[in-house]
């Protein structure tokens, strides 16, 4: 009798714990906040060295190209070469880099939970293309990610995994500013719509259907 009550408490433990789990009620509960900034373009290997060169005591000002400084020069005021300098450094010349371009972007809307905020796609200087939500709010879950759907927008779970979709990563936190990079090559006149998806139960819990950049 003992032993068969120990093996219905074993199993009722066991049950508990897988459902624990599956369903994970402590994520319904528990907000996750996070506050990224905005993303930067990666700095050019090349850029860093620039100005960094090994000059050959033995070259003269010929072999250089003119590009020592004349007794002329060193005799201009210090100042107006400083001014000059920084000029330069602060987007005289051609190296500055430029600003982001938003591709598309987009407000979310609620579907099985209810979730605010708005979805933007950036193209960094480098090349790089980026989405970011910004004032976003949702329900927390187990295993909830952020997809790209090739849909023009997404409320039935059927309907977006037909349509195709792209996971870009586990939802970083239910609340604030976050940053995914958006695979190289990805047509994105074909994915017009974000996700945010619960692998697990296969549930949207809301979606952002995305528009071109001046619409």
């Amino acid at each position: 009798m003992a032993t068969r009550k120990t093996i219905l408490i074993s199993t009722g433990v066991v049950a508990f714990g897988l459902l624990w789990y599956l369903f994970r009620p402590d994520a319904l509960v528990i907000s996750k906040t996070v506050n990224e900034p905005f993303p930067a373009a990666e700095e050019d290997a090349g850029s860093m060295n620039h100005g960094s060169s090994t000059r050959d005591p033995q070259m003269n000002d010929s072999k250089m190209g003119g590009s020592m400084m004349h007794e002329s020069e060193m005799q201009r005021p210090a100042m107006a070469r400083t001014s000059e300098m920084a000029h330069s450094s602060m987007g005289g010349s051609p190296a500055s880099a430029a600003e982001p371009v938003e591709i598309a972007a987009g407000s979310f809307h609620s579907n099985a939970h209810e979730t605010k905020g708005r979805a933007t796609i950036y193209r960094l200087d480098d090349g790089r293309r980026v989405l970011r939500l910004t004032q976003f709010r949702t329900s927390n879950g187990p295993d909830v990610r952020v997809y790209l759907v090739a849909a023009a927008d997404v409320q039935k779970e059927d309907a977006a995994k037909k349509a195709g979709i792209v996971d870009l990563g586990a939802l970083k936190g239910n609340v604030g500013d976050q940053n995914y990079d958006i695979p190289a090559g990805l047509d994105l006149s074909k994915y017009r719509a974000v996700s945010i998806w619960c692998r697990r139960f296969t549930v949207n819990f809301g979606a952002a259907p995305l528009a071109d950049a001046g619409m």
